[in-house]
């Protein structure tokens, strides 16, 4: 669908990534000590305001790709500037787009802040370009650019072990790395085999016709990359380092916006390309969801220090993701999603009051905190509130994204939904006992003399709370907007491995894009997602080949 002649998808990922130039090349010498903080900070709204205004224009009830900017970048290898944004994007642009002007100002850089304040912005870019690429090579260049700024980020301004964790993320995620541009080049190269066109846009590689065997393993290239970023169980074992060793600032982008292009690699690109191939192992995928959503909670339980805590929640919280995504139906899917931006907004909230209290006792580590409710009575409300939305308190958005996770996965797969439950109840005994231990109590003298969040802090992390209780009391718009793409994407799954699509689908999705309104970027109509190529079986009868697999 057409945004107009204004390239807004483009804007949105060339704001920030001029604007790290520009704060990279004003030497410090030469300009106060505030002003790279204060074009930080100016470069982060603007972009949040273009993120807004795509809000806006996004025409709701749409499952296809909408504000299409497709160039040709290099012609010879079938590269090109394709950017999209349907319902599944939308709110992790929203969500990246809010959070990185509140972590400049929650967490300003107590030194170097040009460097600092160049490394956010170009890592905002990169996620920015991630969300919205349509072309996989393109995807594949913003997907590897994060690991740059985010290096720099853990190394430069974190603290005793920074140099250790900062390499081993970089290690992990650049050796998944290589596994996803080999599955690209490969899906490209058999997709030029068969139709003598060389691309690497995902719309066309849609209809690429491969063997089971071919569809696994290319799923497991795919998946190997997104599951390291993610990070999915077993692939974590960074995450807890790199999070707790991180800075405030390197812990809230690491947990809350690039774990997401993990998960949302898997639902745009292993979805969209390899539906026999997820349908045909989603049983693993689920077990290893649940054993993450069961591991992070039970080792969560033993830790005594509140940023490793953290780590291991979000490995469950990306637990939950991941069972929603592989239920394959519109309630799991759908949740999938949205638990992805409730996620990311929870434990960005949870860093950033962690951040604080370090910034006051110079510790985060349980045993040396007692009692600061007494003192910062403010802080331990925030804290409280973002722990229950974590823990899935009726109200608050980690609700609805949890309870659309399980009634998909129980509808398909009954016992994982079961075993995932168990999560939920054991994420709320670490996360109350957490509680109990650095906000009850009697306090020590340097407990009491602990100061509350000022004013400015105080705005700081209002945002994040309306959003939070908002999302809990009136998700409507957004899942009016999310579902639209999630019931197209399942059609599509289902068509592919000939499965029965359930009737409640298709008339929300005949009311999303209807066939006789073509999308004249021609991208992502209904009629595209159902349609059966050239030379693919008939969906009612079995036949040799299908689009990711053989049936």
């Amino acid at each position: 669908m057409s945004g107009g002649s204004f390239p807004y998808l483009t804007v949105l990922v060339l704001v920030p990534a001029v604007g790290a130039a520009v704060v990279a090349l004003v030497p410090s010498g030469v300009v106060s000590g505030w002003f790279h903080q204060a074009m930080g900070l100016v470069v982060t709204v603007l972009t949040l305001a273009v993120a807004v205004a795509i809000a806006v224009v996004f025409k709701t009830g749409f499952g296809g790709y909408q504000l299409v900017s497709d160039h040709v970048w290099a012609q010879q290898l079938g590269i090109h500037w394709s950017l999209g944004v349907d319902g599944i994007s939308l709110f992790l642009l929203l969500m990246t787009a809010v959070l990185f002007p509140l972590t400049l100002l929650g967490a300003p850089a107590k030194r170097d802040p040009r460097s600092f304040v160049a490394w956010v912005l170009l890592l905002e870019a990169a996620c920015m370009g991630s969300f919205v690429s349509l072309d996989l090579v393109l995807f594949f260049l913003f997907f590897e650019l994060t690991l740059v700024p985010a290096y720099f980020l853990i190394a430069g301004w974190g603290f005793a072990r920074r140099g250790y964790a900062a390499i081993k993320f970089f290690i992990y995620t650049f050796t998944g790395s290589a596994f996803l541009l080999v599955g690209i080049l490969a899906v490209a190269f058999i997709h030029q085999s068969q139709t003598g066109v060389l691309t690497f846009e995902l719309p066309a590689l849609v209809h690429t016709h491969l063997s089971g065997t071919e569809g696994v393993l290319l799923f497991l290239a795919f998946t190997a990359a997104f599951a390291v970023k993610a990070p999915i169980f077993p692939f974590h074992t960074w995450s807890p380092d790199a999070y707790a060793e991180a800075s405030t600032t390197g812990s809230v982008l690491l947990a809350a916006v690039m774990a997401k292009i993990g998960t949302y690699g898997i639902i745009r690109f292993d979805l969209n390309l390899f539906p026999q191939a997820t349908r045909t192992l989603a049983p693993w995928l689920l077990t290893l969801a649940v054993i993450g959503i069961l591991y992070g909670a039970v080792v969560a339980c033993a830790q005594r220090d509140l940023k490793r805590l953290l780590a291991y929640s979000s490995l469950a919280g990306v637990g939950f993701i991941v069972l929603g995504t592989f239920a394959l139906n519109s309630q799991g899917l759908t949740g999938g999603v949205l638990q992805m931006v409730n996620h990311g907004l929870i434990i960005a909230t949870l860093f950033i009051v962690v951040g604080w209290i370090y910034q006051r006792r110079g510790t985060w580590q349980v045993s040396g905190l007692k009692g600061l409710q007494s003192s910062a009575p403010v802080m331990a409300g925030v804290f409280t509130l973002a722990m229950m939305a974590s823990i899935g308190v009726p109200g608050l958005n980690g609700f609805v994204s949890e309870f659309l996770v399980l009634i998909g996965t129980f509808e398909a797969h009954r016992w994982w939904a079961v075993a995932a439950t168990v999560g939920v109840i054991v994420a709320a005994i670490y996360l109350l006992w957490a509680y109990q231990q650095v906000f009850h109590g009697q306090p020590t003298e340097a407990d009491t003399k602990t100061r509350d969040l000022g004013w400015s802090e105080r705005l700081i992390v209002a945002p994040l709370i309306v959003l939070i209780v908002a999302l809990g009391v009136f998700p409507k718009p957004v899942l009016d907007r999310i579902t639209p793409s999630v019931n197209q994407l399942v059609i599509h799954v289902d068509q592919v491995t000939h499965t029965r699509v359930p009737a409640s689908l298709f008339p929300a999705a005949a009311a999303a894009a209807p066939a006789s309104s073509p999308d004249p970027s021609g991208h992502g109509t209904l009629s595209a997602a159902l349609a059966v190529p050239a030379g693919r079986a008939d969906p009612a009868r079995p036949g040799p080949t299908s689009a990711g697999g053989a049936p």
